[in-house]
C-alpha cells in the first residue's frame, strides 16, 4: 500500500527541515563524497584511493614520533573502523608503500611503518590533496580558516 502524495507533504513540513538541503548532515554528506571522488580521480594514476591516501598520510604523520606506531593506534587517530584500517594497510602493503611487523611488546598487535616508497608516493599525492582542498573550500578551509575551525569545533562537541 503506497502513500499518498498529501501525506508525504504534511509530514515534510511538519516534521523535518523542509528540504534536504536545509539539513547539515545531508549537505556534509554530498560534499564529502564530492571532495572524495575529487581525490579519487587526481590519484587514480598513483594507483591510490581516496582512504588508502588518508591512511598512508595517517602512518606518515603517526611514524614521525619515535615509538613504534600499531594498527589500533591509526585507527583510534583517524577515527577508522580496525577492520577498515587493516584491509588498507594490506593493500598498501602490497603495493610497497607501508611495512606492518610483528609487535615485540605485544604479539597480537603489528607495527605499521611507512616505506621509502610511501613517502616518495605521499610527495606526490599530499600536493594533489591539497589542491583540490583549496580549489573546494578557498580560504575557509585553509588553517586557522572559518570552515576548519568550525568543523574542529563540531568534532569537539560530538565527542
Amino acid at each position: 500500500m503506497t502513500i499518498d502524495r498529501q501525506s508525504l507533504t504534511d509530514f515534510y513540513a511538519r516534521e523535518t527541515l523542509r528540504a534536504p538541503e536545509n539539513a547539515v548532515g545531508f549537505l556534509l554528506w554530498r560534499v564529502m563524497h564530492r571532495y572524495q571522488r575529487a581525490i579519487d580521480r587526481a590519484l587514480a594514476p598513483l594507483d591510490l584511493t581516496h582512504l588508502q591516501f588518508t591512511t598512508l598520510a595517517m602512518v606518515g604523520w603517526l611514524c614521525r614520533k619515535e615509538e613504534p606506531t600499531t594498527q589500533v593506534e591509526l585507527a583510534r587517530h583517524a577515527d577508522i573502523h580496525v577492520m577498515q584500517v587493516s584491509l588498507m594497510l594490506k593493500a598498501l602493503e602490497k603495493k610497497g608503500l607501508v611495512a606492518r611487523l610483528p609487535s615485540s611488546s605485544d604479539t597480537r598487535a603489528k607495527r605499521v611503518a611507512i616505506t621509502s616508497a610511501g613517502l616518495e608516493a605521499l610527495k606526490v599525492a599530499m600536493p594533489l590533496a591539497i589542491e583540490i582542498q583549496q580549489r573546494m573550500f578557498g580560504a575557509a578551509g585553509e588553517p586557522g580558516g572559518a570552515l576548519l575551525t568550525e568543523l574542529r569545533d563540531v568534532e569537539r562537541r560530538a565527542e
